[in-house]
């Protein structure tokens, strides 16, 4: 098996897949662990990232969400012990004003109607909950189900469980996928090697439909999402500067802020349609502390360690494509767009499971790359 894409998606499939007992499994990338997850936040959120129209998405979050103790805890044995940063410290989502609140009441409620747990608060709840919130917070919503993770660390854990595994790690770029006869059967690589194999797994983000030789209409067009993130640091005498995730719509831009137990206080992300431009800019950075001040004011005396800024792989609906592809032998694994980290365990579990057994797990269906296909029941239906 040949997984062309070497980020949390690839080496989690790649992994999953070679615990099951598939031999030969190769991953290609020129740098293995990175990807927009090293630049991510690590929120593992299925209740409080929920919007509208989005409940297949939701179940399989949740189902992700479910298995993510496990999960890491199964990846730090097979790693030789490394930690992935996975925190049981729930997230709460605030309203800085009245329309905030209203917006934020509407959510609640749609939460009870599919009988997720949240529970409501008052300003001053959410500020008992959480000091440092500012005084203006209107109302909240606790989800004590979402956590965390730690990706980078959650990255290096996968490269080592992989070479653990008997998974081989080839640091090459694919630059062609061969077919033959109507059959994808591997790649040709940056180093002018070739890699066959009776099954390719395509993992490369943003960059998936992109691959040469993929022939035309077999995925759809996987479209970059640029976030620029901030990575504080709490001194050990503001501890605890916050102890749980929190996120807050300000000025009508998401923002969220992941705390670490070492210190590190995560916060993210813009959302731009800029291509496949990773520049960290100025006007970014000001955006990003403004929010993030007025959610929480005492985050501007910490000092700022590092700004960066990654790709989303975004599909047309903004769910991921999973499972069998028009053309045989060819797997997608691609499209996670915010949700790629929390959506790790289920997709290595799906995406493995359909390599081991030839069938598509029941979970998986819903996010089929044929769903796009005029001949497709989903598009049908949404036509």
């Amino acid at each position: 098996m040949l997984v062309i894409g070497g980020g949390v998606i690839g080496l989690a499939v790649a992994w999953r897949t070679a615990r099951r007992g598939a031999r030969n499994v190769i991953v290609v990338d020129p740098a293995h662990g990175g990807g927009a997850a090293g630049v991510a936040a690590g929120m593992l959120a299925p209740v409080t990232e929920l919007q509208y129209g989005e409940e297949p998405l939701l179940r399989l979050g949740m189902a992700s969400n479910e298995r993510y103790e496990a999960f890491a805890a199964e990846l730090s044995e097979a790693s030789g012990g490394l930690d992935t940063g996975y925190r049981r410290c729930g997230t709460i989502a605030v309203a800085l004003d009245s329309d905030d609140r209203e917006e934020l009441r509407e959510l609640y409620a749609f939460h009870q109607r599919l009988g997720l747990d949240s529970t409501w608060l008052t300003g001053r709840e959410a500020r008992r909950l959480e000091p440092m919130l500012a005084p203006a917070v209107r109302g909240a919503l606790h989800a004590a189900d979402d956590h965390q993770v730690d990706p980078r660390r959650l990255l290096t854990a996968l490269v080592a469980a992989c070479g653990r595994a008997g998974v081989l790690l080839h640091r090459a770029e694919a630059v062609e996928l061969l077919v033959e006869d109507g059959r994808a059967t591997g790649a040709r690589l940056s180093t002018d090697e070739t890699v066959t194999a009776d099954q390719v797994v395509l993992a490369a983000g943003p960059h998936s439909h992109r691959l040469p030789g993929l022939p035309e209409g077999v995925l759809p067009a996987i479209r970059p999402v640029k976030g620029q993130v901030l990575r504080l640091h709490v001194p050990e005498a503001y501890r605890p500067f916050l102890s749980r995730n929190v996120r807050a719509v300000v000025r009508g831009r998401h923002l969220y802020l992941v705390p670490r137990e070492n210190g590190e206080l995560v916060v993210g992300a813009t959302t731009e349609e800029q291509g496949y431009d990773t520049t960290v800019t100025a006007g970014g950075v000001y955006e990003l502390l403004r929010d993030a001040h007025e959610l929480v004011p005492g985050i501007t005396e910490l000092p700022l360690r590092e700004t960066s800024a990654g790709l989303r792989p975004g599909s047309p609906d903004n769910a991921p494509l999973l499972g069998p592809t028009p053309l045989p032998g060819l797997v997608a694994s691609t499209g996670h767009y915010r949700n790629g980290v929390l959506l790790t365990p289920v997709t290595a579990d799906l995406v493995s499971e359909y390599l081991v057994t030839g069938e598509v797990p029941e979970l998986a269906r819903p996010f089929t790359p044929t769903r796009f296909s005029s001949e497709s029941p989903v598009a049908k239906a949404s036509a």
